[in-house]
């Protein structure tokens, strides 16, 4: 296998990825790009520090067990603790794996009030790392500083998952590192990363049709075995672990809980409320879920002009699996807001590459939504939050899913011309197969 260092083209001023200016800009290179792509100051990473912190311990002082959603799993391991069912609670929706992980939090109650914040929000920054790595892009640069700071104030679901402690987080940072190993060529340990994460909370089930679209069989098989193998364990030690069948599954299929229902952004969830017919809205999310899936796999046969004998160009592979991941979140029971922090810093890391998701308005005119205090007028209250949501991300699937379908067209994804067609700099990095 070849290094990782010949894993990415871009060009840049050290030759490696996160090592040179990014994104296959040059360090001679003028202009905005040029300006992002230099090294920050210590005063751009001390703001930065003071911004993340600030964002975990206001989390830690005003929630004392670590956000509502992260009470719910550790709730789960106390009633294993106490010889109790975890599933007795409905809102439990983990696998056997995530009550076992739980449990030094329900040990040690008072820690886990500072180190679940602190580590919800450690985490999102080694997903925002990861995905700047992917990408080719500097992690001193000036672009690492502003778009981690950009998702922290300026898209609202970043705190949200912060003050809930939901465990989507293992998703979010588990994608980018998955996708880093996969640009190097290590598709195995990107199965058992994927593995890991599903072993906890199965939000990332969808990206093992990028193995299969690989044809990368023994990584599938590592990332189906390894949360298998996690849960037959774990339920060893349950006293129902067949209750997961029984209560839980059947409560996601039907997704019928009314406190779970305000937050829903899935169209299956958010149709029927303006009078759209119940199955009518399920067959438009089933519809829209087979279109994303079908785009992301256009767009893996499709990898752009910059694709060689030795692999294709990181773009390829994080559009592919974004497609993935929104085709999911659009028929997926429940579907919350916080879960597009699992595709979005992956996208906005690429956002210094010609032809970029990012470049594109409609790509903005989504997120506007979940800018802190934009106030759509009568969708605010909490009952309406949730069309706000569903804007935001039927929008970005949409916007993603052109980009993936029409990638190699004139005029879309960076005016492509064919073949043989070349885009002047920046040039996306390149992944190894």
């Amino acid at each position: 296998m070849e290094s990782g260092k010949e894993g990415f083209s871009s060009v840049s001023g050290e030759g490696g990825p996160g090592g040179g200016s990014g994104a296959g800009v040059g360090a001679g290179d003028s202009g905005l790009a040029g300006w992002l792509v230099r090294p920050a100051g210590w005063q751009a990473w001390a703001v930065l520090g003071v911004v993340l912190g600030a964002a975990a311990l206001r989390i830690a002082y005003r929630v004392p067990d670590g956000g509502m959603d992260n009470a719910i799993v550790v709730r789960a391991a106390d009633a294993w603790l106490e010889g109790r069912s975890p599933y007795a609670d409905r809102h439990f929706l983990y696998l056997p794996g995530a009550v076992l992980a739980a449990v030094p939090q329900a040990v040690f109650p008072e820690a886990a009030r500072v180190l679940v914040p602190v580590g919800v929000v450690a985490a999102l920054a080694c997903g925002w790392a990861c995905a700047l790595r992917i990408h080719g892009v500097a992690r001193r640069s000036r672009f690492a500083v502003l778009g981690l700071l950009g998702l922290v104030l300026g898209f609202a679901p970043f705190v949200h998952l912060v003050e809930l402690g939901n465990w989507t987080v293992a998703s979010a940072v588990a994608l980018p590192v998955a996708l880093l190993c996969v640009c190097r060529g290590r598709w195995v340990v990107a199965g058992a990363v994927i593995g890991a994460a599903v072993a906890v909370k199965p939000l990332l089930v969808p990206v093992l049709l990028l193995f299969v679209f690989a044809r990368q069989w023994r990584a599938l098989g590592v990332a189906v075995l390894v949360p298998v193998v996690v849960s037959v364990l774990a339920a060893l030690v349950l006293p129902d672990p067949g209750a997961f069948f029984t209560r839980t599954l059947p409560f996601l299929l039907r997704g019928e809980d009314r406190f779970v229902r305000l937050y829903e952004a899935s169209p299956a969830a958010v149709l029927p409320r303006l009078g759209v017919p119940a199955v009518a809205a399920s067959l438009v999310s089933g519809v829209g879920a087979v279109v994303g899936v079908w785009c992301a796999w256009r767009r893996w046969l499709a990898p752009g002009p910059w694709a060689g004998a030795r692999g294709a160009e990181a773009g390829q592979v994080v559009e592919t699996a974004a497609a993935l991941m929104l085709a999911a979140f659009l028929v997926s029971r429940p579907s919350y807001d916080h879960y597009l922090l699992v595709v979005l810093p992956l996208l906005l890391a690429g956002g210094l590459g010609a032809g970029s998701v990012v470049r594109g308005v409609w790509f903005w005119v989504a997120l506007v939504p979940q800018v802190p205090g934009f106030v759509w007028v009568g969708v605010e209250a909490l009952p309406q939050r949730a069309f706000k949501d569903a804007f935001t991300l039927c929008v970005l699937a949409g916007v993603v899913f052109w980009r993936c379908a029409f990638v190699g067209v004139r005029g879309v994804g960076g005016g492509w011309a064919g073949p043989a067609g070349r885009l002047p700099s920046p040039a996306p990095s390149r992944c190894i197969h």
